[in-house]
């Protein structure tokens, strides 16, 4: 694994979520997630991503309307939106594009790449079950709705930072939105470093 010291992970500025959103997630793999927590630095490779696409993606939360969930997503770019699903797990997107233009990437995979001692005694799970889902890798980095709305593009407590990746990158279907119409539920807008052992388990 590289050797980076935190003090070299600068946070990725606003313009570079300021864009399509699938042009995005793309270039989202391969980057660093990065938490400060406690006092202690921790980081990770994002390996998985996915694109959601506003008003007109029916995988979208932003899909049937503006409201207090969905709010974060309707604001500027390079802001976090974390959500709850199933009652249980906190998920982190980072929303893209101009203000009004709901859209943002579900960060889904990361590998450990900084202090991965300190992301196990956060999370006590075995070999990749550490961060190789979205809910997994929200409890390592003890991401919940206090990060609501936070500006990622500033060096404190959650950001990303770009580092370079020479992997070939996949893509297919988003996991989990069987509700969405069928152009959108198999649209490829699941993307991820092939063949990295932290990728998610596929639908």
């Amino acid at each position: 694994m590289p050797n980076v010291k935190g003090s070299a992970l600068t946070p990725l500025p606003r313009d570079f979520y300021n864009r399509d959103t699938l042009e995005v997630a793309k270039d989202l793999l391969g980057c660093w997630l990065v938490r400060e927590h406690n006092g202690e630095q921790m980081a990770a490779r994002i390996v998985e991503t996915e694109a959601y696409c506003g008003v007109e993606d029916t995988a979208c939360h932003a899909h049937k309307c503006r409201s207090p969930r969905t709010e974060a997503m309707f604001g500027p770019a390079g802001h976090a939106y974390v959500y709850l699903v199933y009652g249980m797990h906190w998920l982190l997107n980072v929303v893209t594009e101009p203000e009004d233009s709901p859209c943002a990437v579900l960060i889904r995979a990361v590998e450990p790449t900084l202090n991965e001692t300190a992301m196990r005694a956060i999370r006590q799970a075995t070999g990749k079950q550490l961060s190789n889902g979205p809910g997994k890798l929200t409890r390592a980095f003890t991401i919940d709705k206090a990060l609501y709305g936070h500006d990622m593009t500033q060096a404190d407590k959650l950001w990303i930072s770009a580092a370079a990746h020479d992997a070939s990158i996949a893509s297919g279907p988003r996991v989990g939105i069987d509700y969405a119409q069928p152009e959108h539920r198999d649209a490829p807008w699941r993307l991820w470093l092939e063949d990295n052992p932290w990728v998610s388990k596929a639908r």
